[in-house]
């Protein structure tokens, strides 16, 4: 089933987002923005959030208790090894290992996470509503489908007269949520 979205493209941030406030007190949805950066008001705006930093604060605890357990059942119970003087238990040596297999496992499992969380895989066939949203613009999708015709024409408007470069109207199919 195809699907109709107002696409308004921007060239400025601060135009964008006086867009995006004026569209969300229009009470008009917004399918999706693209922006060639990270922008942080966004989340806001669109009140969306994101638990990602949770998930991996629980990753790196997860990754520092198995890195001193392994790090531990290998130097003092499986293979104990008097070697300069040090005694069997010698967490200060451990510090940097257990810092470096932190960060790795914050970073792989954040990463398989958020993949998997956006349904991001090889092979996914991706609906893009404008070969510019990679580029230096930045882009407002508004779902015209299901909706009156004058809010659709409003959502236009309101885009054009906030400063969008480009004001059009698309036609897709399978767009992924």
């Amino acid at each position: 089933m195809n699907k109709r979205f107002k696409i308004g493209i921007f060239d400025d941030e601060e135009k964008f987002l006086s867009s995006i406030r004026s569209l969300k007190e229009q009470k008009l949805s917004i399918h999706d923005v693209f922006t060639p950066y990270p922008v942080h008001e966004v989340f806001h705006l669109l009140k969306r959030k994101s638990r990602l930093p949770t998930a991996a604060y629980f990753f790196g605890l997860a990754g520092i208790i198995a890195t001193l357990a392994f790090l531990y059942y290998t130097s003092v119970l499986d293979w104990p090894i008097v070697y300069g003087g040090k005694p069997f238990n010698s967490f200060p040596s451990f510090i940097v290992v257990t810092i470096v297999i932190t960060i790795f496992t914050v970073t792989i499992a954040s990463l398989a996470l958020f993949s998997a969380r956006s349904k991001l895989f090889p092979g996914r066939d991706n609906t893009i509503f404008d070969p510019r949203a990679t580029d230096d613009k930045f882009i407002i999708v508004v779902e015209s489908d299901g909706v009156e015709l004058s809010a659709s024409d409003t959502a236009g408007d309101i885009m054009k007269q906030l400063g969008a470069v480009e004001v059009m109207e698309k036609e897709f199919g399978n767009v992924n949520e």
